[in-house]
């Protein structure tokens, strides 16, 4: 077939990571019409790489020509994640065109949400009947390993389907090749998760056995598929985007930056942003509750800027180790007493370290007559030293608590995203820092 011009765009003999990187930067269309001239088996390989951009966009063209023998093999849970991002009406047409088995099995696939187990397992793995040999499996695998996604363990199964032990394929490589399966067996239950444990969960497990694969089983301990190591990799650096949008204070947009749309961005931006500034409003009316404060003595005003952010960094700090803490499973809900019990004296220390240049600045302008505070500088330094120890230590009590709380009511704790710690810390924070000045300075300056 000859090349087609959007086709001599690319180096045909490249890499296939290479070839994507390549795609990746071109337009949709482009990118469409440079591999449309593809064989099945190349097509194919581009498809099951996650990070091609417009691989959806690839998928429905395909389609279009009617390249059914190349969709039929994909990886069935690479096809179901590509076809979520179709319209349904595209959608239906290509299952229409699946043989059956393919179209139960892809469709089982979509009907698990995202985050689960179900949602990112494939249903391609390798099961034998508990009675077979060494020799027997051996055998079979050479026979439809074309039709697997991996082989990376064989799952041993009774007459009723159900999981009975896991043999992973070094072991079975170097076993006596007439010994029946049983014999590799040694009585261990196998490690399984359900279809909808949370990814997370199913990431955390796999770590901790250093698993390649981790079975998916029904009720009845009936297996329906496996997650894969390169599965949970791809779900994780999804969910991991997503964070990083929330702890920016925004939410997900769900495609490359520059795929979004503009009122996209402004969308997923405008509501978080109009949310803090809502909240940063109360700041304006806790500086007007004490304006008569502010009159007296406007050498605090220069301070505030200094203790707002010296809270709010610090509640950042503490909010997105928590947040790390509760997505690798160092800490649980329960541990938020021990984090609690860490972060207060943690916070009186890095308070006080502040405070303490905080004073010595004060001092050091003082003598130095960079700058005049008056016959009571002595004191104002005191007040910021002792206000910094109160909004240091406030901060990072209400930084490390807030991924807690809102895990506890069912959000994501990336939600606790810097500047909404910042927010409440900025706020209360003033509380703080005027309630100090006026048991240090009233009769003097106040």
């Amino acid at each position: 077939m000859p090349s087609s011009p959007a086709t001599s765009l690319l180096d045909l003999q490249a890499h296939p990571a290479d070839l994507v990187q390549t795609l990746n930067l071109l337009e949709r269309r482009q990118a469409v019409a440079s591999v449309r001239d593809f064989d099945d088996q190349r097509l194919h390989t581009l498809l099951e790489r996650p990070e091609l951009r417009w691989a959806s966009d690839v998928l429905m063209d395909a389609a279009r020509q009617q390249r059914w023998r190349m969709l039929e093999i994909l990886a069935e849970d690479r096809l179901a994640d590509l076809l979520q991002d179709l319209e349904p009406a595209e959608r239906e047409r290509i299952l229409g065109h699946l043989s059956q088995p393919t179209r139960t099995s892809v469709m089982r696939l979509m009907h698990y949400p995202a985050d689960t187990a179900g949602g990112i397992m494939t249903t391609e793995f390798l099961q034998v009947p508990l009675d077979w040999s060494v020799t027997r499996t051996l055998q079979h695998i050479r026979e439809v390993e074309s039709t697997r996604e991996t082989v990376y363990a064989i799952y041993v199964v009774n007459p009723f389907k159900q999981l009975q032990f896991v043999v992973p394929l070094r072991k079975l490589v170097c076993a006596d090749p007439q010994a029946p399966l049983t014999d590799l067996w040694r009585g261990e239950t196998p490690v399984t998760v359900q279809a909808y444990t949370d990814k997370e969960a199913v990431a955390q497990i796999i770590r901790r056995h250093d698993f390649l694969a981790v079975p998916v089983v029904d009720e009845e301990n009936v297996i329906i598929g496996i997650v894969t190591v390169d599965d949970v990799i791809d779900a994780l650096m999804d969910e991991a985007a997503e964070d990083m949008n929330r702890f920016g204070g925004a939410e997900h947009i769900g495609k490359p930056y520059l795929q979004a749309g503009f009122w996209t961005m402004i969308r997923k931006r405008g509501g978080w942003l109009a949310a803090l500034f809502l909240g940063e409003m109360l700041t304006a009316s806790a500086m007007q509750h004490y304006e008569f404060q502010l009159e007296k003595a406007v050498v605090l005003a220069m301070f505030i800027p200094l203790i707002m952010s010296s809270g709010g960094n610090s509640g950042s700090q503490a909010t997105s180790l928590l947040i790390r803490g509760l997505a690798l499973g160092d800490v649980r809900l329960a541990d938020w007493w021990r984090v609690l019990l860490r972060e207060l004296p943690a916070g009186l220390v890095l308070g006080t370290l502040l405070g303490a240049v905080g004073f010595v600045r004060i001092e050091l302008w003082q003598h130095l007559g960079l700058y005049d505070y008056g016959e009571h500088s002595l004191l104002i330094a005191f007040t910021i030293w002792l206000a910094l120890v109160g909004i240091v230590t406030f901060g990072s009590c209400i930084g490390s608590m807030l991924p807690f709380l809102l895990q506890r009511v069912g959000f994501d704790p990336a939600s606790a995203s810097a500047p909404l710690v910042a927010t409440l810390v900025d706020v209360l924070g003033l509380v703080i820092y005027f309630s100090v000045a006026a048991l240090l300075l009233t009769g003097t300056l106040l």
